[in-house]
């Protein structure tokens, strides 16, 4: 027990900053499920959750006692969000794979859901905002419901296997970068910085692995021989 209380107390400091190690290692845990999607892996899934967990006791460092007592409430409220989408998205990436295929099949969304994606990430960023701000979040406050709600369309694009994902996440990056900074949160700043660079790679990754598969209506031109 006293290992477990060290281990989730341990801190890093450097300078005059002190960073929690559970943020650095939630961190990596985050970037190995980001790895692991980019490579349509079921695992990427609990290793996320893993990550999750460790990050949203962070997150909340006013509850937690933290040395950076800061409650970012859209990035604790996104690690239970992350949690509840991952468990479907592990559901379905692991059903298709013991159904003979690959745990999913990138593929575009279409204009349709972009043009949805877009209304949810900025109708859902206003709608949060007041909830977030009243709940004493940080400012900018609508940084914060951005980033919240992003990740959450995101998340649930990767487990429907829409190619474009990983845009969203380059959204959320550039808006995350300066918010966790302006914050104190350095370990989780930097490695955004390093996700804004990763999703672009992932997004070209999927997008050639797309291009590589034939769509159902190059195979059957005619919308009769689909079914």
């Amino acid at each position: 027990m006293e290992l477990i209380l060290w281990l989730f107390d341990a801190q890093l400091r450097i300078g005059d900053q002190t960073i929690l190690w559970r943020e650095v290692v939630g961190n990596v845990f985050g970037l190995l499920s980001a790895l692991g999607g980019m490579r349509r892996k079921v695992w990427a899934w609990p290793v996320g959750i893993v990550g999750n967990l460790l990050l949203l006791t962070v997150f909340l460092g006013a509850v937690f006692g933290t040395p950076n007592p800061v409650n970012l409430l859209g990035q604790a409220g996104r690690q239970i969000m992350f949690i509840a989408v991952s468990i479907y998205g592990w559901y379905r990436w692991r059903t298709a794979s013991r159904e003979g295929g690959t745990a999913v099949e990138p593929r575009w969304a279409g204009w349709r859901n972009r043009v949805l994606l877009v209304i949810a990430l900025v109708g859902g960023t206003a709608l949060i905002t007041p909830l977030f701000r009243a709940l004493g979040s940080y400012e900018p406050v609508w940084a914060d419901a951005w980033i919240f709600v992003g990740s959450l369309l995101a998340t649930y694009g990767m487990a429907k296997g829409w190619v474009e994902f990983w845009l969203i996440w380059v959204a959320v990056d550039l808006v995350g970068v300066p918010l966790l900074f302006g914050a104190g949160y350095y370990a989780s700043g930097f490695m955004y910085v390093f996700y804004g660079a990763f999703t672009l790679f992932g997004f070209v990754v999927w997008a050639r692995a797309r291009r590589r598969k034939p769509s159902v209506e190059t195979l059957f031109p005619d919308p009769t021989l689909q079914n």
